[in-house]
């Protein structure tokens, strides 16, 4: 498995659309062998993407990315990870262990959606007060 993590500073760049560097880790058995710093030619979202695609990448993760940006990537397969921020070793290792839900790794200002359970708003069974 290839991740590319947006890098800006050593740490996980906050807008995507922007960065123009990628942190490229490859993960054997949760593992990381291979690392490489890697500057993004592209601007235009689906040639950036394309250019993406062509390295292997499986996953994305980044800080806020935009809708055009989005769509074409998740359109190549690459699975964004977003709204994470952190030091890039921080953030590959939480990775690794399945930790990146741990609330630290969220932006600032950054409300996940809330988890509602299944049958929160099933309609109660009974006779209906129109029936009376």
């Amino acid at each position: 498995m290839i991740i590319a993590i947006s890098n800006r500073f050593g740490s996980v760049s906050p807008l995507f659309d922007v960065s123009d560097r990628l942190d490229l880790i490859e993960i054997i058995h949760n593992k990381p062998v291979r690392r490489a710093l890697i500057t993004l030619k592209q601007r235009e979202p689906f040639l950036r993407t394309r250019e993406m695609a062509g390295m292997g990448i499986d996953v994305l993760i980044c800080g806020a990315v935009s809708y055009p940006f989005e769509t074409a990537i998740t359109s190549t397969g690459i699975r964004i990870l977003g709204f994470v921020c952190g030091e890039l070793n921080a953030v590959i290792d939480a990775f690794i262990q399945n930790g990146l839900l741990d609330r630290r790794f969220d932006m600032p200002g950054y409300c996940r959606p809330r988890q509602y359970h299944r049958y929160r708003h099933r309609r109660r069974k009974g006779p209906n007060p129109g029936d009376w």
